[in-house]
């Protein structure tokens, strides 16, 4: 069984290519060629998984490379994971993330329908869609109402996916993943913003985690499980869209507090708004800065994963808790 991964140096590629190799698969990777010559999360694999990926230089973007490469390698399964994925990015730099995540997804499925239309495609859609949404939890009926130049994008993106589904009767798959963390999540996110600064305090460091709104409320679950749905998407006998999430809500604030109960630090909040802190024996922990906030915010996210569960046979296996402590500790290891 071969498989294609885009984005496969990010955090849901670093989990999926070990769990498509642990199952067999032949596994190829796109990559974007750096000055660096480094290969982002890849690199932090044994060198004796990673020589068994093989790589493929080129850009979402370019049509014309993924075209090659399908026509070439014909795989059974393809899972588009690339995509410019930082929401506050996204308002600053609106037209290169349209570029990357609708552009890019328009070159997949052509790739795909012109070159190899047996391949069964993964696309990583986002709770983001939901915007500020108005019932709780959210399952594949909520109603879209994106609130960012990112979610416009993944909106798009979904769409062209079930335009080229029922259109051309191709195996498409879109995954409404809701926030899925680890501890080699980008460190531009909240929560490993959170479990660095908490390793830094923890190694000495006297410089407080400075954030946006505390009381933002996300669905939060650990990415090495989500990988295993994406996959059983791909492995039913009609293509479906899926969401998944742990069905649990917490603020941002409820992460902090247990990232630094990990270092035995309890928090005491003081001050509302962007006067909040959250301190402990006199010493600040926790500042909010207006700068971090999102022009719209999107929250209130809970996930109804019921429809998974059901066709899927999936459900998250790692606690909210256990979760954040992975991270805590990776980075207090990373730090020492």
């Amino acid at each position: 069984m071969k498989a294609i991964i885009t984005g496969v140096s990010g955090q849901d590629g670093y989990f999926l290519t070990q769990f498509l190799l642990s199952k067999g698969y032949e596994v190829h990777g796109i990559l974007r060629r750096n000055s660096a010559m480094t290969q982002g999360n890849l690199d932090l694999l044994p060198e004796n998984i990673r020589r068994q990926i093989n790589i493929h230089y080129g850009d979402i973007t370019d049509g014309n490379f993924l075209s090659s490469l399908l026509q070439k390698e014909k795989p059974e399964e393809l899972y588009h994971l690339a995509a410019q994925s930082f929401v506050g990015y996204s308002f600053q730099n609106a037209l290169s993330t349209y570029d990357a995540n609708i552009g890019g997804t328009l070159n997949v499925c052509n790739a795909v329908k012109d070159y190899s239309p047996d391949t069964r495609m993964y696309f990583a859609a986002t709770s983001e869609l939901f915007g500020q949404p108005k019932e709780t939890p959210q399952n594949e009926l909520t109603p879209f109402m994106p609130r960012s130049p990112y979610a416009v994008s993944k909106l798009a993106g979904l769409w062209t996916v079930r335009t080229y589904r029922e259109a051309y009767r191709l195996f498409m798959c879109n995954g409404i993943l809701f926030n899925h963390e680890s501890e080699v999540r980008g460190p531009e996110f909240v929560t490993r913003k959170i479990s660095q600064a908490v390793a830094r305090i923890y190694h000495g460091s006297s410089e407080p985690v400075v954030l946006g709104n505390l009381s933002a409320v996300k669905d939060w679950g650990y990415a090495k499980d989500y990988v295993e749905g994406i996959w059983l998407m791909l492995k039913q006998d009609i293509p479906d869209d899926f969401v998944l999430g742990t069905g649990e809500s917490h603020t941002v604030r409820e992460f902090a507090e247990v990232a630094f109960r990990e270092i035995g630090v309890d928090l005491e909040w003081i001050g509302s708004g962007v006067n909040e802190v959250g301190v402990s024996g006199g010493s600040t922990m926790v500042r909010v800065s207006r700068e971090f906030y999102r022009p719209l915010e999107s929250d209130n996210y809970r996930a109804d994963y019921s429809k998974a569960q059901r066709i899927l046979g999936w459900r998250p296996k790692t606690s909210f808790r256990d979760l954040v402590r992975i991270m805590v500790k990776h980075d207090i290891e990373r730090y020492s």
